[in-house]
């Protein structure tokens, strides 16, 4: 097991993985930008060192900072957390290179499924079901692209290589605006990710976005937890998940759970990982893209299973042996994660930094936090606006929803606006207490007046 592990992170994951830490005996370094000083993470972590400015690629994206504070603590492990250096495989190589266990799989395998195009060649390679689309990136100056489009059947969606967060996206219902679209996702690529290349593939109307966590360890096993679903989302960007999906049969998690373990195999995968899939109204379900780290939305699967995903990651990392068993888990109850965010949802998501002043949070049993603020904290304008993670588990969906209901309506975060309203709202929405959910749930059913 590691002795000391640097988190190359910040807010409520930095102090999640510090907590895991703890409880395996492993001191914890922190890193912090120079307006950081002050955060929870910082508080927790036995030593914490400053890599640089507020902006995030002077300090939690400064590669040479980072292993030179995990040099100078004498941090044999570093934990990159989610976001940042998560998916970074030069950060992985150097990592690597200069002695220090990346806490996550292989550079190669960062690298192939962090490009999508390649990932999904690969998975299309190993049987793994796919979605119709271009064989690679397209332009404009191909000829062939209106063919391409043709072929797959309008409408469809431009997307990104690389990257994540609904950047770089566009949808195409014509030949009218299909290199228009082209031109503007890959615009938006470059400036985002560094990297314009798109490609083109069948926009499925109205999806169910459906996860599969994966344990792997070095030896060969691989086990996949019960899925999640996250089709509540906004602008591609998830706002709310849950475990297990209202949408999956019992015959139908095992074949998607044991397509995501096989897809995993193919690639020899390791440590913690996500396989993402969409699901059309058919129940056809599709590789959508593979995620090389811890997810936002792990505690849903945490609270639902009781398996702590974290440790399990650092266990993995430093070479033990997989002691979960997907065959064994039992899905007793249902839980939901609400991601509240420092954002006014009345004012089209505009960001809403500050001091908090007022601050209570709900509790109660079923209940579980995932935050780094507190009362007097600064939510800061440079990273991620993510106040608190509130985890509800019931003994069934209706259950639940309703404790989720309570404690949303307990939430008092003075001085700064958040998103629990929208939450509250969502909760009490009679489509999404049915369970009839699609990625389409908040256009049609919560903003649709707007």
């Amino acid at each position: 097991m590691f002795e000391r592990v640097l988190i190359a992170n910040r807010g409520e994951i930095a102090c999640r993985v510090i907590r895991a830490c703890k409880e395996l005996g492993i001191k914890t370094v922190a890193i912090h930008s120079e307006v950081d000083r002050e955060s929870m993470h910082v508080k927790l972590a036995d030593k914490a060192i400053c890599v640089g400015n507020a902006s995030a690629s002077e300090s939690y994206l400064n590669i040479p900072s980072i292993i030179a504070a995990a040099e100078i603590s004498g941090a044999d492990a570093i934990h990159p957390g989610y976001g940042f250096l998560a998916e970074n495989t030069y950060f992985a190589e150097v990592c690597e290179t200069c002695g220090l266990k990346f806490i996550g799989p292989s550079k190669k395998v960062i690298e192939q499924m962090g490009n999508k195009i390649t990932a999904i060649k690969l998975m299309k390679k190993s049987g793994i079901p796919v979605i119709p689309g271009s064989e690679g990136p397209v332009n404009i100056n191909d000829p062939k692209i209106f063919t391409v489009a043709k072929k797959i059947g309008y409408p469809i969606i431009i997307k990104a290589s690389t990257g994540g967060g609904g950047r770089g996206m566009r949808m195409v219902v014509s030949d009218e605006t299909l290199q228009n679209s082209i031109v503007m996702a890959q615009t938006e690529a470059k400036s985002v990710f560094g990297n314009s290349d798109v490609y083109m593939e069948k926009y499925i109307e109205e999806p169910h976005h459906i996860e599969f966590q994966i344990l792997a360890d070095k030896y060969g096993k691989i086990s996949y937890l019960p899925e999640r679903d996250c089709s509540i989302q906004r602008r591609h960007q998830k706002l709310l998940e849950e475990s297990p999906s209202p949408l999956i049969s019992d015959a139908l998690r095992k074949k998607i759970g044991k397509t995501a373990k096989n897809a995993a195999s193919s690639i020899k995968y390791t440590t913690v990982g996500t396989v993402e899939f969409l699901l059309d109204k058919k129940n056809n379900f599709y590789f959508m893209e593979m995620n090389t780290r811890i997810q936002v939305e792990h505690p849903v699967t945490e609270m639902l299973t009781g398996i702590d995903i974290v440790k399990e990651q650092i266990k993995l990392a430093a070479g033990e042996k997989l002691s979960v068993d997907s065959e064994k888990i039992k899905i007793a109850g249902h839980a939901i994660e609400c991601r509240i965010n420092a954002e006014d949802p009345d004012r089209d998501f505009i960001p809403s930094p500050g001091k908090i002043g007022k601050l209570f949070l709900p509790g109660g049993p079923g209940i579980r936090l995932d935050t780094h603020v507190y009362s007097g904290y600064t939510i800061l304008p440079f990273y991620d606006s993510l106040i608190v993670k509130i985890i509800a588990l019931g003994k069934n969906r209706k259950e639940t929803i309703v404790k989720m209901q309570k404690a949303l309506e307990e939430v008092e975060i003075e001085d700064i606006k958040n998103t629990s309203s929208l939450h509250i709202k969502i909760m009490a929405n009679e489509e999404f207490r049915s369970g009839r959910i699609t990625t389409a749930f908040l256009s049609k059913h919560i903003f649709r007046k707007q």
